[in-house]
């Protein structure tokens, strides 16, 4: 165990290169299971869930080189010697329940995975996962199995393409959907599907690897069954998540920070909503540079969206750029119920927010009817104290970090382990833009009975 220690006060200044994304390197690993072809990947980062995800397709037969160093990872599967994922994995991320999207096209033998975990953010219910799995023709049930449930999935008779409509455009889901199509037989039109870019660069993933596949422009995506597949050489995309918790610090602690390999096309929600606090950005042929240039104005409002919306990942980092922007601002989350449980710590470092269980937004979500306190009201500027702060999430990680980065003192932050599960070399990296931060050892906790 370790924690982090953070004294706050100094401004981000300097370069840095966005990473691969997390969210796109863990599911080409899945999706490298469909075939028995070398895959070869690029920009790989070195996080916890990309670790996780390669031992998870160990665990079924896939050979694996990984250079962290030069960011290549090679993978191929040439035949499974395992469709039993051990228990071991349950809750260690949301990759299980994917494999069985990849697995049910190349075996007749039934697939158990552990339950799915992640993130403390809400309930993240595998429902649309399996309603569209059994539309084509899958058999999959939860069963309890030792002190962990897991899900057996099977396809006997085969895949075949259907029709498949998402109530809720799911990430998850439509990832799942989509690597189960392009083995059933026929086609298979998925409707109302999510189209994040690291769900486009799967796409891209599965073209080269010989699926047709289109996507139209109304979130309707169609797959042929495919049956020939090829090797395959794929860059992993950059990082939106880590590119926009970057960019608000920077600009939350007055600094100015260049970050190499941001994409603009996938930061449009952030940047019209810096340019409305009056925060400075600039977009170069090789990155994005953000910078603070003057005093940030509030009385926005933001509602997190699937993409093309502002992403529920980016809204934790913002609200904590929010306590620093002079008047009433308001967030509103419509994907995850309980997205807000981080603020508290927020609270108790200073910051003038309250929650609210009404949809404070332009639309109702569907969270509406429900008493999740999913809006959030936020007013700045305030300033903030150091605490020792306690991890829950990923993302929440990342904003306590932030707001220690802008408080007074040192704050001391444990549960670092989320924070190694999405950005690689964070330390490092801040470090870098000459923050004051340091990774130490937990202090042991001595255990045995007091001398009388």
């Amino acid at each position: 165990m370790e924690l982090l220690k953070v004294k706050g006060g100094k401004p981000l200044q300097g370069t840095i290169k966005a990473s691969g994304a997390k969210n796109a390197m863990t599911k080409l690993l899945v999706a490298s299971l469909l075939s028995d072809k070398k895959c070869t990947f690029y920009n790989v980062p070195n996080i916890g869930d990309v670790e996780i995800t390669a031992n998870l397709c160990r665990e079924i037969g896939s050979q694996i080189q990984w250079d962290k160093e030069k960011q290549i990872l090679e993978i191929v599967t040439p035949h499974l010697t395992s469709c039993y994922v051990p228990q071991r994995y349950s809750g260690a991320n949301r990759i299980p329940i994917l494999m069985i999207g990849a697995l049910l096209g190349r075996t007749d033998e039934d697939i158990i995975v552990p339950t799915i975990g992640g993130d403390l953010i809400g309930s993240r219910p595998v429902d649309f996962h399996v309603q569209a799995l059994q539309k084509l023709g899958a058999r999959i049930e939860y069963r309890e199995m030792k002190k962990e449930g897991a899900y057996f999935a099977q396809a006997h008779k085969g895949l075949k393409g259907a029709v498949i409509e998402f109530s809720y455009p799911s990430v998850g889901a439509t990832e799942n959907a989509i690597l189960a199509a392009v083995r059933a037989s026929g086609k298979t039109v998925i409707k109302n599907a999510a189209i994040e870019p690291e769900i486009m660069d799967l796409i891209l993933f599965l073209q080269k690897l010989g699926a047709h596949i289109k996507v139209d422009v109304d979130r309707t995506i169609c797959i042929q069954q495919t049956t020939q597949f090829h090797e395959v050489e794929h860059t992993v995309m950059t990082d939106r998540n880590e590119v926009a918790s970057y960019a608000v610090a920077a600009i939350s602690t007055k600094g100015k920070v260049f970050i190499e390999g941001a994409e603009h096309l996938h930061m449009v929600p952030l940047l019209n909503k810096l340019r409305e606090l009056g925060a400075g950005f600039q977009v170069r042929k090789n990155g994005i540079e953000f910078f603070y240039d003057r005093e940030l104005r509030g009385g926005i409002h933001l509602e997190t969206d699937v993409h093309p919306g502002f992403m529920t990942d980016w809204q934790q980092p913002f609200v904590v750029l929010l306590t620093q922007a002079a008047g009433f601002s308001i967030v509103h989350e419509t994907v995850y119920e309980n997205r807000f449980g981080y603020t508290n710590v927020l609270q108790a470092m200073g910051a003038d927010l309250q929650l609210f269980s009404q949809c404070l937004g332009g639309k109702e979500c569907r969270f509406a009817a429900s008493d999740h306190r999913h809006s959030l009201v936020i007013k700045g500027p305030t300033p903030l104290q150091a605490k020792e702060i306690w991890i829950p999430d990923l993302r929440a990680g990342f904003a306590y970090v932030m707001a220690a980065l802008l408080a007074s003192e040192t704050s001391t932050i444990s549960n670092v382990e989320y924070l190694d599960r999405g950005y690689e070399d964070l330390v490092g990296k801040l470090s870098s833009l000459g923050a004051d931060i340091v990774r130490v050892p937990a202090r042991k906790i001595d255990k045995t009975p007091a001398a009388v």
